[in-house]
């Protein structure tokens, strides 16, 4: 039977990894909808069991998304209420939901945040880094290029910055950031944060480059990397040498590439940046 009033889509962080790390009112948030919109019911099914939660579930995945949103949406219009949830922490950060968010606010759904955990967070505020001003970059690019591309873009951001990584590419995206920003910019890796092997330690980015090199075996896990910004003073009147970004870029693009980005980050003329590129060539 239909209802008669639309229902509710609520945004319910879940643990990061200890499951004591869920708040009272996300429990009873969960135990009160009429379904959960879980990234992945496997990875949920054991949280739910632990706090004696039975609801039917489904699935809204970054790859299904598109679909399903329908279906939760529709379910919504009937009157049900429904739970997002993703497999840990707070729901659209680096995570699935936002088409899902962006269409109940079209719609005039009443949308309810259940605020709780954050890997990003969490790691802000114990690795020793400046915390009252950053910036959340997610995940960096898979391949090399793309990578330095988007942190090139970052060299002289002042705010900490926050990155999330595959246990995979930790150690390329370190050794890409000591390339960027330098050997000596202070940094954080936190590691598997609130579970048994929690590691967060903070050093330079040739120091952590060099650990994890050495250290296979900490190359696992869900992983948050920190890099401090620039000093604003350092920022404002730090030089921007054309033929320096030049070279960086010039080890990995052609020319054509690395003189339009080069262009872009030092406000460089193409033609000055594409003749000194033609001279190092030769």
């Amino acid at each position: 039977m239909q209802k008669d009033r639309t229902g509710i889509l609520y945004v319910v962080a879940t643990p990061i990894g200890n499951l004591q790390d869920i708040t009272l009112r996300a429990i009873e948030v969960l135990k009160s909808v009429d379904r959960i919109a879980a990234e992945d019911t496997r990875h949920t099914g054991p949280l739910l069991k632990h706090y004696s939660i039975a609801k039917p579930m489904l699935s809204l995945h970054e790859f299904n998304e598109r679909e399903q949103l329908k279906i939760v949406l529709e379910c919504i219009a009937q009157g049900e209420s429904i739970a997002l949830i993703s497999d840990a922490g707070t729901p659209l950060i680096s995570d699935p939901g936002f088409p899902l968010l962006r269409e109940a606010k079209a719609r005039g759904i009443k949308v309810v945040p259940i605020p709780g955990p954050c890997a990003a967070i969490t790691a802000l505020s114990a690795a020793g880094l400046p915390t009252d001003r950053f910036t959340f970059e997610g995940f960096l690019p898979a391949k090399p290029e793309a990578r330095r591309h988007r942190l090139l873009r970052l060299l002289h951001e002042p705010r900490t910055m926050v990155f999330y990584e595959a246990p995979h590419r930790l150690l390329a995206a370190l050794e890409a950031m000591r390339d960027v920003f330098g050997p000596e910019r202070k940094a954080a890796v936190a590691r598997e944060l609130t579970k048994l092997h929690e590691s967060i330690l903070t050093a330079s980015l040739q120091m952590l480059a060099e650990r994890y090199a050495s250290q296979a075996a900490e190359q696992r896990g869900e992983i948050v990397i920190l890099v401090e910004g620039i000093e604003e003073k350092t920022s404002k009147t730090k030089e921007v040498i054309p033929e320096e970004v030049l070279d960086i870029l010039l080890k990995t693009l052609p020319v054509k590439q690395a003189v339009a980005l080069a262009s872009e980050i030092t406000g460089e003329r193409k033609n000055v940046l594409y003749e000194m590129a033609l001279a190092k060539k030769k």
